[in-house]
């Protein structure tokens, strides 16, 4: 089993003042644990520049061209209060994509079985009409656009196991049956939204977990609600937003996952993947700011994505 690990040569390009938990640093943990030996067997690739104007696909007419006027021509510039933009955010946009693209291309031509795409800024907070909780643009849903515009997939599905809700991938998909969307998350928390009420077109699954709740609460819920529910759907494309903050460590949030938690959710979803897709996946990384607990989390999903190349 052949698994991609997309890295982005560029990820400084964004800069995020000082302090703010969405920063390089984050990028330098998983390039430190995905160094090991036991990862050796990765087929490695730099991200290539996309053109951003696919942005379009899923956000308002105007998006982008705001995002290019807000953006500053030297230092930080910010769009709200967690928000911000520098001179090279677009750029590194731009790879964030491409690295997402370039993974979905080599997974759809069978070059490799799945893919990991360590890429920053993250996209999922990202809506229709805002950018919001530090995501510029909605990188995963326009990765699962292309899924269907260019490789002819009827179905995609996302899965979200970022701990705060993927509203702007709710916001684009919402009336969208051909794109099944699935999000587990800490309720109440940021952005508020994620509700199980919240179903769109019968094409979306919340999963609202308690504060202080562990890896056994959220392996019982999973196993009730998404999994089933993405069974029945049988996507021809499976995508991942992995968000790696639900760890007990993170700042941000307030569950108490471990990162072998992150193993079982993965092992869960090749699975199914493996029965609808031929095991067709790729994984965009979303949140997870504490380093520790980020690394041990993608540790965890990477290997299991390897399969026996990480024994």
């Amino acid at each position: 089993m052949t698994t991609l690990l997309v890295s982005q040569r560029n990820f400084e390009s964004h800069v995020t003042p000082a302090g703010h938990p969405e920063r390089p640093d984050r990028l330098r943990a998983i390039e430190e644990v995905l160094g090991r030996d036991r990862f050796a067997a990765l087929k490695r690739m730099e991200a290539p520049s996309a053109d951003l104007n696919l942005a379009e696909l899923v956000h308002a007419p105007g998006y982008l061209e705001a995002l290019r006027r807000a953006r500053p021509a030297e230092g930080v510039g910010q769009i709200d209060e967690d928000t911000f933009i520098s001179s090279g955010s677009l750029d590194a946009c731009a790879t964030a994509l491409g690295g997402g693209l370039a993974a979905l291309e080599a997974v759809a031509l069978g070059e490799v079985k799945n893919a990991f795409c360590a890429v920053r800024p993250p996209g999922h907070h990202a809506e229709i009409e805002r950018p919001m909780g530090f995501c510029l643009i909605n990188t995963i849903a326009i990765v699962a656009r292309e899924a269907q515009r260019k490789f002819g997939a009827e179905r995609v599905a996302i899965v979200d196991f970022d701990v705060h809700h993927g509203n702007g991938t709710q916001d684009i998909f919402k009336a969208d049956a051909s794109v099944f969307y699935a999000s587990s998350h800490q309720m109440p928390l940021f952005p508020g939204t994620g509700a199980p009420s919240q179903t769109g077109v019968g094409n979306i699954v919340n999963l609202a977990l308690p504060a202080g709740s562990n890896g056994e609460v959220m392996r019982e819920a999973y196993e009730a609600r998404i999994f089933p529910a993405l069974d029945a759907f049988a996507p021809d494309f499976l995508l991942i937003s992995a968000g790696f903050d639900a760890d007990y460590r993170d700042p941000l949030a307030g569950l108490n996952w471990v990162s072998e938690d992150y193993g079982w959710i993965t092992g869960k979803l090749m699975e199914i993947a493996e029965r609808a897709c031929e095991g067709r996946i790729v994984s965009l990384l979303e949140g997870g700011y504490d380093r520790n607990g980020l690394a041990g989390g993608v540790a965890s999903h990477v290997g299991m994505l390897m399969g026996a190349d990480a024994a």
